[in-house]
């Protein structure tokens, strides 16, 4: 016997029905009790046998010998020293099978098999293509190459997958590369080079959001600070009731500040209690009744009469406001 090169016998590739076959739940034993090797996976035709099997990796590969026993046996020999025959395939028995998603390969339409026997390899002439795979399922041999209903009875089409995933990719590729301002005929790479400039971008953008938004947080404590010293201030200066501190804060969050200085800055410091009270003929003190019709607009009040006009004469304080400022207060 004459002993060949190195041939892989099986990996997990997706063949061209969408399946495809886990190394790690093949099992080898029986076969390797009797590694025979036949021609196109017919019975009867043993030209030699597999030597050497390994498992590695993700492949199962062996050393083909040819026992030149038969005419077929020394023609193939001849012709796999010469490489115009260089394939073979395998026959496995399907054992168990999965539509676990996270098994599934890019392009896969059917149930991963889990678990299967390795039958006999054989010698094949197209072996290079995924339907020289043979499939054995409940005592039943089954031939990818022998139609779509032979191989729909034993692995069939997984939910929710499409017949086409590679016509589908190109097409989303396609859509994708539109939508992004590039030639429909781009490249995965192109498309993934602009998807990360794009990330690249968007990051930026974001930083820049969070850093104008903490400014911008940062300015309005600076004003409001600014504009609640201002009227503090004018307490201070007995231009402004201390009661009403609340209410010009708020305003000056509306006007701003330069508005509200100038308000301020027009109301009357408080005088003394005795400007405002008279004595009776009966000898009491009264306070002096005051009359805000007079004024034109709520900086011409005195602010020690602020606090009465504020709560005892609402219809007058809402006249003034408006006339100062334009609208009614809140």
């Amino acid at each position: 016997m004459s002993k060949g090169k190195r041939v892989r016998i099986s990996n997990e590739s997706v063949n061209c029905y969408g399946a495809r076959i886990l190394t790690s739940g093949i099992d080898l034993a029986q076969y390797q009790r009797n590694p025979v090797l036949l021609y196109m996976h017919e019975r009867g035709k043993v030209v030699g046998l597999v030597k050497d099997l390994k498992v590695e990796g993700q492949d199962v590969t062996g050393e083909l010998v040819f026992d030149e026993a038969t005419d077929l046996s020394r023609q193939l020999k001849k012709q796999w020293e010469f490489g115009s025959v260089k394939m073979v395939s395998a026959n496995f028995q399907v054992l168990e099978m999965s539509d676990d998603k996270q098994l599934l390969a890019e392009g896969q339409q059917r149930p991963t098999v889990t678990k299967s026997k390795l039958i006999e390899v054989s010698v094949v002439d197209i072996g290079g293509n995924d339907d020289a795979i043979v499939l054995t399922h409940e005592g039943k041999t089954i031939s990818l190459s022998a139609g779509q209903d032979s191989i729909d009875g034993v692995l069939p089409l997984l939910d929710n997958v499409s017949k086409t995933p590679l016509k589908n990719k190109e097409m989303e590729l396609k859509d994708l590369a539109i939508k992004l301002g590039l030639k429909e005929t781009a490249t995965e790479a192109e498309v993934n080079e602009k998807l990360a400039s794009l990330s690249l971008a968007a990051g930026k953008v974001t930083a820049l959001e969070t850093q104008v938004q903490t400014l911008q947080a940062q300015q309005q404590a600076v004003e409001l600070a600014a504009v609640t010293r201002a009227v503090e201030t004018a307490i201070a200066e007995k231009r402004l009731a201390a009661g009403m501190k609340d209410h010009f804060v708020e305003l000056g969050k509306k006007l701003g500040l330069e508005q509200l200085n100038l308000t301020l800055s027009a109301m009357q410091p408080q005088g003394k209690i005795t400007a405002t009270l008279h004595r009776t003929d009966k000898g009491n003190i009264v306070a002096d009744p005051q009359d805000y019709s007079k004024y034109e607009k709520l900086s011409a009040v005195p602010a020690n009469v602020m606090m009465d006009l504020h709560d005892n004469h609402h219809d007058e304080f809402v006249r003034l406001y408006k006339a100062e400022y334009g609208f009614e207060p809140a």
